[in-house]
């Protein structure tokens, strides 16, 4: 009984500070807001402010941004030309973004080399690999991604199978393990975890944990970073979330990275938290899946997650301390060459560089037979409406996984207004019958795919820190079609008669669509 009242005051207390900070937060506006106000009494200050607003959008319609934000920024100028203007630019300067984007590239120009360490030449792989000889330069290209052949993978369908293999992995630390999730919720799946890290740190095994703290702030009691210093566990918060308005909060870490010893990594859509191995409901059944990587190609999420702990504690990490032991990572044998290739990569919403993005396009336009999706969520530019439906109509079989029960419905129903161009132009939409499906998987042709955290939406393409491994010709590519097809016999397909919307319907979602990139 004890134990259940402090677990209610604990939820308690967590929501009586989001409460406070919800207030905060809605006090700064109305402040800004009159203040606004009182100096537009002046006629001569509204006309300034008016013309604020329209060289404000003739420069976002000239800046280098998805068209989406361009559409969605500009409307609201125009339907507040005296405020919008203002708005806009109180977040665009803000010295915390300007500081935030500054420090991380910093980190990011210093530890790229670290990435070498690992790989083979990109024309050998580009020469081997020719269906994804673009995709190959271009993450190569960008941070220096490199592409590794050395590298055994295991595609998990379901939480539990992540779970054990997960815990399996870290009991057997030696070194290191570095854990970076967006979520981390106190329950069966991270008291688990947290036995083995408290048991490795004790061990004297160098224990890194970072989650994100908007991620994570229904689900941890506040400053739970503290008690896991507390035991050992070396830990820091990602982009704290605090009551001001900053437009850097809309940039939160929504990777996951599981590192042990520089020799295995997962990666994937799973959280640590019970809803991941359906230990808790939430929306039904949860379906999700990750990838381990065994060997070289987990040497490249090593220097990711070294990157944001250098960003996040201020001081220089030498990547090369933490090289794994050669002699146990799979040697060039017959048998490893067979397991092919690997590329995993980072993406951050502070280069202007849209990674994630660029690798669902080139996996979309270098798909000739089939390409099958899973993804929480269909909100998307015009860019990847384009190649979907170019590749619908020039006879690939395009095949898109979707929750049939949403944990946002306001999402969930503006997604819906994406599948009707998409039905219309060949696009085969289903929705996942038993409940929610989380993974974040495209795989085209038996050839190549793609597994990590970057979902079909705004804020995972543009505005958040994602991850993921490109899969080039792997035995895991197998399993990972295997489980969209089973996955498949247990959908409802979407016709075009489900989409059709009364008048009402259809505008409200017109207007939902326009706002999408601000969700």
């Amino acid at each position: 009984m004890s134990g259940q009242k402090a677990a209610k005051q604990r939820i308690r207390q967590m929501l009586i500070r989001r409460l406070f900070v919800a207030l905060l937060l809605l006090a700064q506006i109305i402040v800004i807001f009159l203040t606004v106000a009182s100096y537009t009494q002046l006629r001569w200050v509204w006309n300034l402010f008016t013309v604020l607003g329209v060289l404000t959008a003739l420069h976002l319609l000239t800046h280098n941004q998805p068209a989406a934000f361009k559409i969605s920024l500009v409307f609201l100028i125009l339907l507040f030309p005296v405020f919008g203007g203002v708005f806009y630019w109180i977040f665009h300067f803000q010295t915390t973004t300007i500081g935030f984007r500054k420090r991380l590239r910093n980190i990011e120009i210093r530890t790229t080399p670290a990435f070498r360490h690992f790989g083979e030449g990109v024309e050998n792989a580009c020469a081997q690999l020719p269906e994804s000889d673009r995709l190959i330069r271009y993450l190569h290209s960008t941070r220096g991604f490199p592409v590794c052949r050395n590298t055994d993978t295991v595609y998990f369908a379901t939480g539990a199978e992540f779970e054990t293999s997960l815990l399996d992995e870290l009991r057997q630390a030696k070194r290191y393990i570095f854990l970076e999730f967006f979520i981390i919720g106190e329950g069966v799946f991270w008291d688990a975890v947290l036995a083995v890290l408290r048991e490795r740190a004790a061990a004297g095994i160098d224990v890194r944990v970072v989650y994100d703290d908007l991620g994570s702030f229904l689900s941890l009691p506040h400053k739970y970073a503290d008690r896991l210093r507390r035991e050992g566990i070396r830990c820091e918060v990602f982009n704290p979330f605090r009551p001001f308005l900053t437009s850097v909060q809309n940039n939160r870490d929504h990777r996951k990275i599981a590192v042990v010893d520089g020799r295995v990594a997962f990666t994937g859509g799973m959280n640590l938290a019970d809803e991941y191995i359906n230990q808790k409901e939430r929306f039904g059944h949860w379906k999700d899946a990750a990838v381990l990587l065994r060997g070289e190609g987990a040497w490249s999420f090593t220097v990711m997650f070294l990157q944001i702990w250098s960003f996040l504690t201020g001081k220089q990490e030498v990547c090369e301390n933490y090289l794994p032991d050669r002699s146990e990572l799979p040697s060039e044998d017959a048998a490893s060459s067979s397991a092919g290739w690997v590329q995993p990569y980072s993406d951050s919403p502070m280069d202007r560089e849209n990674v994630g993005e660029q690798v669902y396009l080139q996996l979309i336009g270098n798909a000739r037979r089939y390409l099958y999706i899973t993804t929480p969520y269909l909100m998307v530019d015009s860019n990847l409406i384009s190649a979907l439906t170019l590749a619908a109509k020039s006879g690939v079989d395009v095949r898109i996984i979707t929750p049939y029960k949403p944990d946002k419905r306001l999402v969930h129903f503006t997604s819906r207004s994406y599948y009707r161009g998409l039905i219309a132009s060949g696009v085969k939409i289903y929705e996942y019958s038993d409940g929610f499906i989380h993974s974040k998987n495209m795989i085209a042709d038996d050839l190549t795919a793609t597994v990590g955290t970057v979902n079909l939406d705004f804020r995972s393409l543009y505005l958040h820190f994602e991850c993921g491994t490109c899969l080039y010709r792997t035995p895991s590519l197998s399993a990972i079609k295997q489980d969209f097809l089973s996955t498949l016999e247990r959908c409802h397909q979407i016709t075009a008669k489900d989409c059709k919307a009364n008048p009402v319907k259809s505008i409200l979602q017109d207007i939902c669509r326009l706002f999408a990139p601000l969700m």
